[in-house]
């Protein structure tokens, strides 16, 4: 059965403190609860107001939701089912344009009155953006990892290469990655089956339980990316992703896994990604693996191990890193971490 939008209107008392490291509205703010499907053209703010999902929050397919620059959105606690995310669904755009001024931020309840860091993970879901761009999987479409089997909102892949599912620029996304299962955890930023139409730049994960970034088949491209402190992978590619990724950088934690992770296509499709002027930071040598049949591109600068699979194809080139100075704005900067 479908749900509707439930908005509940609070008052809470938050801690004002610095913006980077505790991004708050001020003391007394408007605190506006969401769950469920949002089914009609909708719009978040900042200022006065801060935004706590609580669950999922689905932007059903035909329906646009706009956040504005500066707008905060807390996820809950919870993980399994309860875990909360923002899911926009196939057909559904996500118009999530904030500056470098004033960025997107999505967070955790705890954010605005605890003091976390880079090392605070997993205490809610993520961002999944859902589209109808091709994918090389068993079956199409497919059912998006992080998501419950039994919500058919979370089905992602299809036909259309220039499928638009919106624009996400300036977004710091901190502390997400909560478990839905045993070894299925939500990225920070889970993008399946998105198609070239679509706008992804300037985007930050920090302190996620799993992969930082995850491209699941589809041909965005996608530019200005950073991964501070990722459980797992900091970039994760699967299904055939034949898109381009630019000026992309990890600065590893001490949990983290591989910097980056090439999987090739399922089945008879297995087209070639770009990865193009990476910076990789770690104390030590980082991690590099490519499986399954692999083929496209990387480059980057950095310490790394590199293991290949058999049957794969990738050219590695080391001879040019990231452009930092594009992420001043992140809390990953403000850190110290560049």
């Amino acid at each position: 059965m479908k749900k509707t939008l439930f908005v509940l209107l609070s008052v809470v008392a938050l801690t004002s403190c610095e913006r980077w490291r505790k991004p708050n509205p001020e003391p007394t703010s408007e605190h506006i609860q969401v769950s469920g499907h949002i089914t009609q053209d909708t719009q978040w703010f900042p200022g006065d107001t801060a935004y706590e999902m609580v669950g999922k929050v689905v932007v059903d397919s035909g329906v646009t939701l706009t956040i504005q620059p500066g707008t905060l959105i807390y996820g809950r606690l919870g993980d399994g089912a309860n875990s909360s995310a923002l899911v926009v669904s196939r057909g559904a755009r996500l118009m999530a344009v904030g500056t470098p001024e004033d960025p997107i931020v999505f967070t955790s309840e705890l954010d605005y009155d605890q003091d976390l860091d880079e090392s605070d993970n997993g205490l809610w879901g993520g961002v999944v953006i859902l589209g109808y761009a091709p994918i090389s999987a068993d079956a199409t479409p497919a059912l998006i990892e992080g998501i419950p089997a039994n919500e058919n909102y979370g089905f992602y892949g299809g036909m259309d290469s220039l499928d638009d599912s919106g624009i996400m620029r300036y977004i710091s996304i901190r502390h997400a990655g909560a478990l839905i299962g045993d070894g299925n955890e939500l990225n920070g930023l889970t993008l399946g089956g998105v198609g070239a139409g679509t706008t992804i730049e300037h985007i930050e994960v920090v302190g996620n339980l799993d992969d930082g970034i995850e491209f699941f088949g589809g041909c965005v491209n996608a530019s200005n990316l950073i991964v501070w402190a990722q459980g797992d992978d900091a970039f994760d590619i699967d299904q055939s992703y034949c898109g381009t990724i630019t000026n992309y950088v990890n600065v590893e934690g001490s949990e983290s896994d591989h910097a980056l992770e090439i999987d090739g296509g399922e089945g008879t499709t297995n087209r070639p990604f770009v990865m193009e002027r990476g910076t990789l930071i770690s104390e030590d040598t980082l991690e590099i693996h490519f499986r399954d049949f692999a083929v496209g591109s990387v480059q980057f600068i950095g310490d790394v191990n590199i293991e290949s699979d058999s049957g794969t194809s990738v050219v590695v080139d080391t001879t040019m890193g990231a452009d930092l100075s594009v992420f001043n704005w992140t809390m990953t900067h403000e850190a110290g971490k560049l």
